[in-house]
C-alpha cells in the first residue's frame, strides 16, 4: 500500500468517526461499559487477594526449641529458618520474653511466679511467618527436621481456611471474568455489525468501483481503533476517580485495619497498568470488531452476488 493510499485511509477512518457519530457514539458507550465492567471485576480480584494477604501477614508460627539448647545452637538454628525457602521473617522470641509475657496476661498469679525464683521452666522459640500459605505443610514439615526442635506450633484450621477461601475466590473471580469478558464481546460484535450494516450503502459502491476489501476494511479498522482508544481513555478516568473515592471513605473510617484485614492497593502503585490495559484492550476490540463484522458482511454480500 502506497503511503499516499495509507494517509487517506486514516483520513477516512477519522472522518468516518465524525459523519458516523450516531453509531460511533452506541460503540463507544458499548465498549466504555464493557471495558469497565471487566476492569473492575479484575481489580476487585487483585484486592481481596491484597486483603487476604494482609490476613496471612499476621499469621505467625511459634518453633519450640528443646530446653538446654544453647546459645550458639539457638543463633545457628535462626539461621537456618532463614535459609527455608518460604520463610519471609524469623524473630528470636526468648524463654526471658516469654516468660514476661506470660506474667503480664497472668497478673493475678504474681505469687506463683514469685515462688518459682530464677527458674524459668519455658523454652525459647522462634517466631516465623511463611510467603505462601498454599506451601505452609512442606515448610512446617521442613522446620520439624531441624535438630533441637522441640515442636511446632501453627494455627492449622485457620491456614485451612484461608486457603480453601483463597481458592474458592479465584474459580469465582476467574469465571466473573471470564462471564464478563463473554457478553461485552457479544455485545460489542453486535453493535459494530448494527454500525458496519447501517453503511452497507457505501460498502457497495466502494465495491462497485473496484475497491479492494483490504481498502474497504482499513478505515473501518481506523474507526474502531479510534472509538476503542477513547472507551480506554474515559474508562481510564472514570476507573481512577471512582476507586481513589473508594479508598478514600475506606481510609477515612479505617474500616479493614479495625476488623484486622489487609489494605486496599493505592491507585498510584497500579495506575500505568490499568492505564495501558484499558487503551490497549479498548483500541485492540475497537478494531477487532470493526474488521471482523465489515468482513462478514463483505462475504454474506459476495455470496449473495
Amino acid at each position: 500500500m502506497k503511503l499516499s493510499s495509507f494517509n487517506y485511509l486514516v483520513r477516512q477512518g477519522f472522518d468516518n468517526v465524525w459523519k458516523n457519530r450516531v453509531m460511533a457514539f452506541a460503540s463507544f458507550c458499548v465498549l466504555l461499559v464493557s471495558l469497565m465492567l471487566v476492569g473492575i471485576s479484575c481489580l476487585f480480584y487483585i484486592n481481596i487477594n491484597s486483603i487476604i494477604g494482609g490476613i496471612e501477614n499476621k499469621n505467625e508460627v511459634i518453633v519450640y526449641l528443646l530446653e538446654g539448647t544453647t546459645d550458639e545452637r539457638v543463633s545457628e538454628i535462626g539461621e537456618t529458618l532463614k535459609n527455608i525457602p518460604n520463610i519471609s521473617n524469623v524473630t528470636l522470641y526468648t524463654k526471658e520474653e516469654a516468660f514476661d509475657d506470660l506474667k503480664k496476661k497472668m497478673d493475678d498469679y504474681t505469687e506463683v511466679f514469685n515462688s518459682l525464683g530464677n527458674d524459668n521452666p519455658l523454652p525459647d522459640a522462634y517466631r516465623i511467618r511463611v510467603s505462601d500459605i498454599s506451601l505452609m505443610e512442606d515448610t512446617l514439615r521442613a522446620t520439624e527436621q531441624i535438630p533441637d526442635v522441640e515442636y511446632v506450633s501453627s494455627p492449622d484450621a485457620f491456614i485451612e481456611v484461608l486457603t480453601e477461601s483463597r481458592r474458592v475466590l479465584t474459580i469465582l473471580a476467574s469465571a466473573i471474568i471470564l462471564a464478563m469478558l463473554i457478553v461485552s464481546m457479544v455485545i460489542i460484535s453486535n453493535t459494530t455489525r448494527a454500525s458496519v450494516f447501517s453503511r452497507r450503502r457505501e460498502i457497495s459502491i466502494m465495491q462497485s468501483v473496484g475497491a479492494t476489501k483490504s481498502f474497504i476494511r482499513f478505515p473501518f479498522f481506523v474507526e474502531g481503533m479510534i472509538n476503542g482508544f477513547t472507551a480506554g481513555l474515559f474508562a481510564t478516568l472514570l476507573t481512577w476517580f471512582s476507586y481513589d473515592s473508594l479508598v478514600d471513605l475506606l481510609g477515612r473510617f479505617d474500616i479493614l485495619s479495625t476488623i484486622g484485614l489487609g489494605n486496599v492497593i493505592p491507585y498510584g502503585d497500579i495506575a500505568l497498568w490499568v492505564t495501558l490495559a484499558y487503551l490497549i484492550a479498548g483500541s485492540f476490540i475497537g478494531a477487532l470488531g470493526s474488521v471482523l463484522s465489515t468482513r462478514v458482511h463483505l462475504k454474506h454480500r459476495a455470496a449473495n452476488m
